[in-house]
């Protein structure tokens, strides 16, 4: 009986707790639903916000840890720049060359002027008229200057005076062969200093028309430095640098002697000098790393760490104290646009900016125009400076047209 009292009450309590739970499943789904209605959101929903939100608390705490660690490494990345290029200066110590645009010859005595300067002044005008240059023969003693800011005519001039001086022979054919031999000892001299620049930087195998024009380099000059020692400084700081940075030390070394090499030839093709150059050593066998370098070397993006590293070299050569000036390049620059004005004509042989942009001299072909349109000729010539070039004062213009007739009495 006790055991049947006990049944009748434990069924009794359990029907009194599964009410129990379904009051409270009832309560929780009127809560939900309320819920629901309050937000007019599903459970669904509520979901996705609170997966949401808590990949946003994430995000914020990764990319706060992104911003500290980017923040370190930059630091460090500086540090190291800095220590890179510290060492790689510390290492190089190279000669500064500085322009000049004059050269000054010694003469054994006073008497040579007349005898430089001829019957007439033909033997100077003989001298001036063949390599381009100012011949200023004035009351120094025992001195002679040659002017001109190209410095390879200024060079040949020189040569050639040297020679007539120590022969004593100076008349006009004669300074017309000592001339063709000065400039052929100028292009061997221009072949050496090629040679020597790649055997100073430590690269072999270049082309034979690069070591050229890399010669050709010495005679060259950027804001008052000579391109040539700023080629050759260029590269060893390359080298430097990619030896610190791991980089490919030979594709560095032979775009930065090559940065330049467009310069050579900027009075001869039109363009930018890092476009000419780029062209010029891939059409002779430079590899494709080199090639950019030499392309990208004033841009702000490269394709290769080689190109970075060899535009950084440049920035570091140029930028160091005293290596550049600025007015006499933008005066050479004033010369050489003289120059172009007067060869943009067609019948036009040579110009010859002289008197330091004061007078330009052209000599134009004999067969090409008669002396009515050489007068013709020079009016527009100076019609054409005075629109595109700024000068002060006045520029003389001066044609001309040489005929010369030969035969041999036998």
């Amino acid at each position: 009986e006790n055991l049947e009292i006990q049944q009748k009450e434990l069924g009794v309590k359990e029907a009194e707790v599964q009410e129990a739970l379904l009051e409270v499943e009832a309560a929780k789904s009127q809560q939900l639903q309320k819920l629901e209605e309050i937000a007019s959101l599903n459970v669904e929903d509520a979901r996705q916000i609170v997966l949401k939100r808590g990949e946003e608390e994430a995000q914020h705490g990764l990319s706060r840890r992104h911003y500290e660690l980017e923040k370190e490494f930059k630091a460090r990345a500086d540090e190291n720049a800095r220590r890179i290029i510290v060492l790689a200066i510390n290492r190089l110590a190279t000669d500064v060359v500085s322009e000049s645009t004059t050269s000054v010859v010694s003469l054994p005595n006073d008497e040579m002027k007349g005898r430089l300067i001829g019957r007439e002044g033909r033997n100077i005008r003989t001298l001036e008229s063949l390599t381009g240059v100012d011949v200023i023969i004035d009351d120094t003693p025992e001195v002679v200057t040659i002017s001109c800011f190209d410095p390879v005519r200024r060079e040949v001039a020189r040569l050639a005076l040297e020679k007539l001086i120590s022969d004593g022979r100076i008349q006009p054919a004669r300074i017309e062969d000592v001339v063709a031999r000065a400039q052929k000892e100028i292009e061997e001299t221009i072949w050496k200093a090629g040679e020597q620049a790649t055997f100073e930087v430590g690269i072999s195998g270049l082309d034979s028309e690069l070591i050229r024009l890399l010669g050709q380099l010495k005679y060259r000059y950027s804001y008052g430095e000579n391109v040539l020692k700023h080629s050759i400084e260029v590269a060893l700081l390359s080298g430097m640098l990619a030896a610190e940075a791991g980089a490919n030390i030979e594709v560095a070394k032979v775009g930065g002697l090559l940065h330049d090499i467009g310069k050579a030839l900027t009075h001869e093709v039109s363009g930018p000098h890092a476009e000419i150059g780029a062209e010029i050593a891939q059409k002779h066998g430079i590899n494709y790393s080199s090639y950019r370098g030499i392309l990208e070397h004033h841009d702000d993006e490269h394709e290769t760490i080689e190109s970075f590293l060899i535009a950084a070299a440049d920035a570091i050569s140029a930028s160091r104290p005293g290596a550049r000036k600025e007015s006499l390049e933008l005066y050479v620059k004033r010369l050489r646009d003289l120059e172009e004005a007067a060869t943009a004509f067609g019948g036009v042989e040579r110009a010859f900016a002289i008197q330091a942009g004061r007078e330009v001299r052209v000599m134009v072909k004999p067969e090409d125009m008669d002396d009515v349109e050489a007068a013709s000729l020079a009016r527009n010539i100076a019609r054409k400076v005075e629109e595109d070039l700024v000068f002060p004062g006045q520029i003389k213009v001066t044609v001309i047209r040489e005929t010369r007739s030969v035969e041999y009495a036998r």
